[in-house]
């Protein structure tokens, strides 16, 4: 059977899951260099794509031109570019609506297998005995392309050059001689984010050692609570709020190191290649969202022993009562230590 030459890869959100797909796609098509991609998701997300080469993006409008019907109007825009297979790497109703709309225009799909079952036994109620590592979600992605015909080796991945700066980034951050290091102490859930109080002890240690510049990543609606928990840290700065999205990831591209919280940050870092070591909560590395490439090692993860029911979730939003405070197990002399290191 012919393979197809130009992909439709579905992928609407979430930033983090968004951003999993990126090094995917730039290994595909590095794989298979006379491949063409068509990427469709969120504005926001398109300049996660800029640099992969033959990749060409197509807006989802979900909440306005493409909302509900709209969706088929959106087929019809794919169908006119020529696509000739979908890779559905979501497997959502929206997508499964557009897929659907494809596949009866006699467009060959492949869908994610996103291991539901696997995922609802890891988190079950009862202590495992022994938690198993899952496949992860860019192993997933990589067999939808698989069985499209373009097997993939994730370990061949060169990430993208760092990008240029811009003049407000260079005014935001200073001159500096130090190892540029972000942290992204904030996540969607309690359950996934280091007590600020205990943030607030790292900040101190890593600021002590002086050979670090600290900038906090995190939402515009997040910068107060950045602000109170680098008072008086002279290498501590700010920089959520601040910048364009397109200077945040150009700043990402630019770290020496990234520490984060499960959430989408570590995964804007690992896009580019940067070492993340991340602090896990309620959920667990083994579920399969480590950020792209990163070690075992790197993986900071709270006493099981102390809460045996972990991982209570695939996303941080189920917990038993008390689980909540879960990531207090990970001691501040534990994130600064494996930091020092990995940076």
């Amino acid at each position: 059977m012919k393979k197809p030459t130009h992909i439709l890869v579905l992928r609407l959100s979430a930033l983090g899951d968004v951003a999993m797909l990126v090094p995917v796609l730039h290994i595909l098509t590095q794989t298979y260099p006379n491949l063409k991609i068509t990427v469709v998701s969120r504005a926001f997300f398109k300049p996660f794509f800029k640099d992969i080469s033959n990749c060409n993006f197509l807006e989802a409008d979900v909440y306005g031109k493409h909302k509900g019907f709209g969706l088929f109007k959106l087929s019809s825009e794919a169908k006119k570019l020529g696509i000739d297979a979908v890779a559905d790497v979501h497997n959502v109703l929206r997508s499964k609506m557009l897929r659907t709309h494809l596949w009866s225009m006699g467009i060959k799909t492949a869908t994610i297998d996103k291991g539901r079952a696997e995922k609802k036994k890891a988190t079950a109620s009862k202590p495992l005995k022994k938690l198993q590592p899952l496949k992860t979600t860019h192993q997933r992605y990589a067999a939808v392309f698989s069985m499209l015909g373009y097997p993939i080796d994730l370990k061949k991945y060169t990430p993208p050059r760092n990008k240029e700066l811009s003049e407000k980034t260079h005014n935001l951050i200073g001159a500096h001689t130090q190892k540029l290091i972000g942290i992204a102490p904030f996540a969607a859930y309690k359950s996934k984010m280091y007590p600020l109080p205990m943030m607030r002890e790292v900040l101190e240690k890593l600021n002590a050692q002086k050979n670090y510049q600290l900038l906090l990543f995190g939402g515009k609606n997040e910068v107060k609570q950045m602000e109170e928990i680098s008072a008086g840290l002279q290498n501590v700065k700010v920089v959520a709020g601040s910048l364009s999205f397109e200077e945040e990831l150009a700043l990402i591209s630019n770290l020496d190191g990234m520490i984060a919280m499960d959430s989408g940050n570590g995964h804007l870092a690992a896009m580019f290649g940067v070492p993340v070591l991340t602090l896990w909560g309620v959920t667990h590395p083994y579920l399969g969202f480590t950020p792209f490439n990163q070690p075992r090692e790197n993986q900071l993860i709270s006493n099981r022993e102390k809460y045996p029911l972990l991982p209570t979730s695939v996303y941080g939003n189920k917990y038993p009562k008390g689980y909540e405070n879960a990531m207090q197990s990970i001691p501040v002399k534990l994130v600064v230590e494996k930091a020092v290191a990995v940076f």
